[in-house]
């Protein structure tokens, strides 16, 4: 009974520990925390004889100090698990919970921040914890459904722009490869300058073509043509019975047919042929009921609890560095957190 640390070096520990899990996404891959370029990707594992919680998570210093916190990769991560948790497991899971503290003391961890997975369950594990937040919605297509279901499903002026494509002869194609690789990473950028957004999010050649050699989850891109043209893409994930729709892009010229419509219709079709249950389109901006949540509802009425888990270990350091950092700054009503890394600048 007790913890164990697992870093990039100990991949097959990793990998043994998603292959004995009862499920997984690619969020949680040794593969995916391998690309990660800010702090210390590691899994936590804490383990009583055959049965385990294990946590992906990257260790970041807070500067100007000997102190850290933790976060999670971009995306869905969470815990996973060989369990299916109920209330029989409470001995257990404060077995987590002092483990886990004891972990965060002994580094000087402040605090934790980590996007949990909507469709994989996960919230039981945390209620020790506490700091689980509902944080909005999201949307999935359930492509277990008749087709005919699915797509009746659709909101109108989705089902009339992918038939228009159709019509117009718009076409996809499989690019999963270093040709499409950087095909759609110059789409993808031209997406990124549009919408004006941070250097991070400006993903390299290097980190799509890592993703798409993994052992443990099948990643596709998938292009959109107007002739020879390539005009959008996508970049798409399947692990177990999940299809999760990375990133989508389209060129500024072709804004307008909305063509990432035909490739969300395409990519349920693999789907289907590959017997996978969801295919995860995700939410709004940082779980927000906004315009982008509404684009992806276009597509099914599936909606999926968004959580994430905000837990404090210390609450007099906590709030200690946020006076540091706030200095004056009104911050009511922030939901950034940890707020010690807003910028006020």
């Amino acid at each position: 009974m007790g913890y164990e640390i697992l870093d990039l070096k100990q991949k097959d520990k990793w990998n043994d520990i998603l292959e004995r899990s009862n499920n997984y996404d690619f969020y949680h891959t040794w593969q995916y925390s391998s690309i990660v370029k800010e702090g210390e990707p590691f899994l936590f594992v804490y383990s009583e004889k055959d049965d385990f919680v294990a946590f992906p998570l990257i260790k970041r210093k807070i500067n100007n100090s000997d102190l850290f916190d933790l976060t999670s990769a971009y995306g869905y991560v969470g815990p996973i698990s060989n369990r299916n948790f109920d209330a029989s497991d409470d001995e257990f899971l404060e077995n987590v919970k002092q483990s886990f503290v004891e972990f965060m003391q002994e580094e000087n961890i402040v605090s934790l921040f980590s996007r949990l997975h909507p469709i994989i369950t996960q919230p039981i594990i945390l209620e020790k914890f506490g700091g689980v937040c509902f944080s909005g919605k999201t949307v999935a297509i359930d492509i277990t459904q008749p087709l005919e279901t699915q797509r009746a499903n659709y909101r109108r002026d989705h089902a009339r722009a992918i038939n228009i494509l159709r019509e117009k002869e718009f076409h996809c194609k499989d690019a999963s490869n270093s040709k499409g690789v950087e095909i759609f990473v110059s789409i993808y950028h031209e997406n990124m300058r549009r919408v004006k957004a941070l250097p991070e999010y400006f993903f390299d050649e290097a980190y799509f073509n890592s993703l798409l050699q993994s052992d443990h989850f099948t990643a596709r891109i998938l292009l959109v043509y107007l002739k020879d043209k390539p005009v959008a893409g996508g970049f798409f994930t399947f692990t177990n019975d999940i299809i999760q729709v990375h990133l989508l892009s389209t060129r500024n010229k072709f804004l307008y047919y909305s063509p990432v419509k035909l490739l969300i219709d395409e990519v349920s079709l693999i789907g289907r042929e590959q017997n996978m249950k969801y295919m995860h389109l995700g939410g709004g901006y940082g779980g927000k009921d906004d315009s982008l949540f509404a684009w992806k509802s276009g597509f099914s009425d599936l909606h999926f609890d968004f959580h994430t888990w905000r837990y404090i270990n210390s609450n007099e350091i906590y709030d200690n560095l946020v006076a540091d950092v706030v200095n004056g700054h009104t911050v009511a009503d922030s939901d950034y957190f940890p707020l010690y890394r807003k910028s006020f600048a």
